[in-house]
């Protein structure tokens, strides 16, 4: 423990003593702790190990399911690719003849964005009662 002993400056005559703890060598053995820690601590590496199929007979992946996009108008109005479907008759007329097709058919449904829910939600009961299994819904629908 370190003491400093000095004037206190009143010029009374009468000293002061000052007593300050030396933080110096607490400070000195912290960083050499600090540096002995980094030292020892592993270097990890940001790896992730996969176990990739590999392709023994070089065959070229399948091709992907056709696209059927679906949209449906903001009145109700359903579109198959670019044909208007009439009736819900029609249109499960359609989702049965592509429920068969092998590979089955991937629909992207795209309603727009001012149609009642209820178009939209009677398209996709429709195919889902027939066994259409590829749907999604694709947003941004003018």
């Amino acid at each position: 423990m370190g003491m400093n002993v000095g004037g206190s400056g009143s010029g009374d005559g009468d000293p002061q003593e000052m007593v300050d703890i030396n933080t110096t060598p607490l400070i000195d053995v912290m960083l050499v702790l600090l540096i002995m820690l980094i030292i020892t601590i592993p270097v990890q590496t940001h790896a992730v190990k996969l176990d990739l199929p590999v392709n023994q007979q070089n065959q070229l992946p399948p091709d992907p399911p056709p696209v059927v996009n679906i949209e449906v108008d903001f009145d109700g109005t359903v579109y198959w690719d670019t044909d208007i479907v009439p009736d819900r008759a029609g249109l499960a007329a359609r989702f049965e003849i592509a429920a068969h097709e092998v590979p089955q058919p991937e629909f992207h449904i795209r309603p727009n964005r001012l149609v009642a829910y209820k178009h939209v939600a009677g398209v996709m009961a429709t195919a889902q009662k027939l066994g259409i299994t590829n749907i999604g819904l694709v947003g941004g629908g003018g």
